[in-house]
């Protein structure tokens, strides 16, 4: 029974825990524009993180090893050292995302200024990490992002063309639409990857692995959390797309700020839907912002060999303390500048992909390691998709600056 419970709280949080504020904005707003199309960006990009997230987690079940920890030991000091610098201007943007999202939402829910509630958003996140082990760090922001539920209840409610959504999971490309429509389109296609595919994903998973000290009879839980519980998290944010194509594209609205995401939910089921749309997308956030902010942390203290793990007092863990302590004072810094929430969106979803392939060489390399793994090495499923995906990451990261800046972001 205790084993059931386990799988079924791991399940559970992976679907609470998998929307964050990027994937939710370029859901919304790929469905605004393209309608039911892009819905195969999010299928393919689920298949992906389904497995390097298996991959991970057996890893750390099997090898005791964290990504980042595989980072120097399978790149080496030089290229690892420069992954290291990359990741974590990535996470601290991508954390101030999420606070400023935070802000906006408390904002709309009870009033008062944006930077005000990003503030006291951070000193309650701060004081939950202190005080709760990884697992009620996990459970708590987990369950309590299943709020966002409301948005796949909005689904059911209205009125979905189901025969045009099943055509979009099919990939597809606007060969006959002008270059403008294509290049945005092809800027949404990265941007979902990025979005689904964020590598703090993928460090936060492994070290809670390790956090919780997983063993090869863990395996189940690890191969269930990911292939169910991301596969369902992942149809929230295709939901959120769903529902921009019916209720938002054909009136022309962008929605670009959460307020306007929550709108969603407001439409079939009046105002208390607003409130649990609005609850549901803070949750979703504070959750992202927790991991981003540890994902830094653990990267930082993996790769130097720190001392590190919520399951250890801070006493016993000073810098991997002061490493997650000052990632969200400086997020929130960033958030300070009165920098739009969306532009560090996009920073963060351009720099995310561009570090995807260095984030996942030594993850697939070690699992294919029967020195480390055993007889828990990639099967040949794992390595054919593992590969091919990676092939896929490659092309993507290569493609996101260039997009980037020939869409201006996805506005042209």
């Amino acid at each position: 029974m205790g084993g059931l419970v386990e799988i079924l709280l791991g399940v559970m949080t992976a679907v609470g825990g998998f929307v964050e504020v990027s994937e939710a904005t370029f859901a919304a707003q790929a469905g605004s524009r393209f309608g039911y199309s892009l819905l195969w960006a999010f299928l393919v990009a689920t298949i992906g993180i389904v497995v390097f997230g298996e991959m991970s987690g057996r890893v750390a079940a099997i090898a005791k090893q964290p990504v980042f920890a595989l980072m120097r030991q399978r790149l080496g000091l030089v290229l690892g050292l420069l992954t290291l610098i990359a990741s974590v201007p990535v996470g601290l943007i991508t954390c101030a995302a999420e606070l400023g999202a935070m802000g906006v939402v408390l904002k709309l829910l009870v009033g008062g200024s944006e930077l005000a509630w990003a503030a006291a958003s951070v000193a309650i996140l701060m004081l939950a990490v202190w005080a709760l082990p990884f697992k009620w760090i996990e459970r708590v922001f987990g369950l309590f992002g299943l709020v966002m539920l409301v948005f796949a209840a909005v689904t059911l409610a209205i009125e979905v063309d189901w025969k045009q959504a099943a055509a979009g999971l099919v990939p597809q490309f606007p060969l006959h639409a002008s270059p403008k429509h294509q290049l945005a389109y092809g800027y949404f296609v990265v941007a979902i990857f990025s979005a689904v595919l964020f590598p703090f994903e993928t460090y936060f998973y492994s070290s809670g692995g390790i956090e919780e000290h997983w063993s090869k009879k863990h395996l189940m839980v690890n191969r269930l959390t990911t292939g169910v519980g991301f596969s369902l998290g992942s149809l929230l944010a295709m939901a959120l797309l769903i529902n921009a194509a019916v209720l938002f594209k054909p009136l022309g609205v962008d929605p670009q700020q959460p307020g306007a995401l929550a709108l969603q939910a407001a439409i079939p089921f009046g105002k208390w839907g607003l409130v649990a749309a609005l609850a549901g997308l803070l949750m979703a956030f504070a959750g992202a912002a927790v991991e981003t902010c540890l994902s830094t942390a653990y990267s930082i203290a993996q790769f130097f060999g720190w001392t590190w793990g919520r399951y250890r007092r801070p006493a016993e863990t000073p810098r991997f303390t002061i490493a997650w302590t000052a990632a969200f004072l400086i997020a929130l810094a960033v958030v300070l500048t009165g920098v739009e929430p969306l532009q560090l969106v996009e920073w963060s979803i351009v720099s995310s992909i561009m570090i995807l392939p260095l984030t996942y060489l030594p993850l697939l390399l070690l699992a294919n390691d029967r020195k480390y793994m055993g007889p828990h090495v990639n099967g040949w499923i794992a390595n054919t998709l593992g590969v091919g995906f990676y092939v896929i990451l490659i092309v993507v990261a290569l493609a996101a600056f260039p997009l980037f800046i020939l869409t201006s972001g996805g506005l042209r």
